[in-house]
């Protein structure tokens, strides 16, 4: 079993108490179908656990498959510039299907940024170096797939199925 390499730290996107007992990082990557099928799993985790379970999500868009991957990737770290990373990226997994330029002006515009902001940050690539510095650290991490999980700094090689991921969970809460 692998270990974190990157810890969690400030430049991250965690959601949830920063000194929970458990925390789960997921790799992933917004037009991969099998983190789009994780989202709602992780949220409901998340609601199981409550303030026990901080959890993070780090980007590794597997642009050769997924075209759509790092401009979504960017779109959501242009949110996060204006402290909408989560609302952004809930609505790029709830609208995975749609993924492109059109969606991600037109989330900006629901969640009351500039879309012409967005637009210029997508054109310059603003965001490319904090996508790519996920996209590293996952390397660094021995990420090779998404969606890829760790608890508590250890890679869950098992099913993201709700089952599986709580019981693992629940081992890392009990475990000393």
């Amino acid at each position: 079993m692998s270990t974190l390499k990157v810890a969690v730290n400030p430049t991250d996107h965690i959601q949830g108490e920063e000194l929970a007992e458990c925390t789960l990082v997921e790799y992933g990557d917004y037009e991969c179908p099998h983190c789009g099928r994780a989202y709602p799993i992780v949220k409901r985790i998340q609601r199981h656990f409550g303030k026990r379970l901080s959890f993070v999500f780090r980007n590794f868009p597997l642009s050769e498959m997924h075209p759509n991957a790092e401009p979504a990737a960017e779109s959501a770290e242009f949110a996060g510039a204006y402290g909408k990373f989560w609302e952004m990226h809930d609505s790029l997994f709830e609208n995975q299907f749609r993924l492109g330029e059109e969606l991600y002006l037109e989330l900006a515009q629901e969640l009351q940024l500039s879309p012409v902001e967005l637009q210029t940050a997508l054109a310059d690539r603003r965001f490319r170096a904090r996508v790519r510095a996920d996209f590293t650290g996952g390397v660094r991490n021995g990420v090779n797939g998404t969606p890829t999980f760790f608890i508590n700094g250890q890679r869950h090689d098992g099913s993201f199925e709700y089952d599986d991921l709580v019981e693992a969970i629940q081992e890392a809460l009990a475990a000393p």
